[in-house]
């Protein structure tokens, strides 16, 4: 098929790479430097979303967020007439609402996962449409981004955002809970490792295990999976959603404090890495 991605970031463009291996592409992207491996790849690059949805069969949206969705997509009625719109970009249940009530070929199909996943088609996939017909033909269209056991039709685009914001408050929580463990260990005399080895056995061992590689050094923040940012982002969706959520609050301090040291745009990680000094 021919199809149109607008959106090429780091979740995007892998995304975008898996639909290249069956499918002609056109992409775009706000920043034209974030095209380039996917040019080099065999997509043709366009100038503007309209260039991009000319003629397109389907079309694909990879954006920052709901803003950026309005903006790009629903401000110029982008989407032509019955054309099916894959949105993967994270939002709020109720934007999907809107957005389905704007475009009624509007699939809500938010991936779970970070980058490694997205590389090897192991994400967790939901595709949310109360038109059954449409819903079965883009799971079929997305299958390679995901694994079997977690690519999900449910019966609404709301229904799929709120499957991908409990992941990420599962993420964001887990975080601070593993940045306060760490806070735990350096008030007591553990050093990182001996708490990453000590989370083993708890609940903390998946995002001890995740984020193991940055706390040991073994990798730096810039140019990570997941920004503070985009983290971030969702984090406030969720506390517009559900009004006031303590755990994930703490995580969103956390993550405004890196924002606001210039590490926006490091991996999530920061949280993790740059911590007070015991006592402080």
């Amino acid at each position: 098929m021919r199809i149109a991605v607008l959106g090429t970031g780091r979740m995007g463009t892998e995304l975008a790479l898996h639909l290249l291996e069956n499918h002609d592409l056109r992409v775009w992207n706000r920043t034209p430097e974030r095209t380039a491996r996917l040019a080099e790849a065999g997509a043709e690059v366009a100038a503007s979303p309209a260039e991009a949805v000319s003629g397109a069969e389907v079309v694909v949206t990879s954006l920052f967020g709901p803003d950026a969705v309005r903006e790009t997509v629903l401000e110029p009625a982008l989407i032509p007439a019955g054309v099916p719109w894959v949105d993967t970009t994270t939002v709020s249940p109720a934007d999907a609402e809107e957005f389905a009530a704007a475009v009624p070929t509007y699939v809500a199909v938010p991936v779970v996962g970070s980058l490694g996943p997205a590389r090897a088609g192991k994400l967790g996939v939901y595709v949310g449409t109360a038109d059954a017909a449409l819903r079965e033909r883009i799971l079929d269209l997305v299958s390679p981004w995901a694994d079997p056991e977690r690519l999900r039709g449910v019966d609404s685009a709301a229904r799929a955002a709120v499957g991908k914001l409990l992941a990420n408050l599962a993420l964001a929580v887990s975080a601070e809970g593993l940045r306060e463990a760490l806070s735990l260990g350096d008030a007591t005399g553990l050093d990182p490792e001996e708490v990453l080895d000590m989370l083993g056995g708890t609940g903390l061992a998946f995002i001890a295990g995740m984020k193991g590689p940055f706390v040991r050094g073994e990798r730096g923040t810039e140019g990570g999976d997941f920004s503070v940012n985009a983290i971030a982002k969702d984090a406030r969706l969720l506390l517009d959603t559900a009004g006031e959520l303590p755990a994930v609050r703490a995580a969103l301090t956390s993550l405004e404090q890196q924002q606001d040291a210039g590490r926006g745009e490091h991996d999530f990680s920061a949280i993790l890495t740059d911590r007070p000094s015991p006592g402080a």
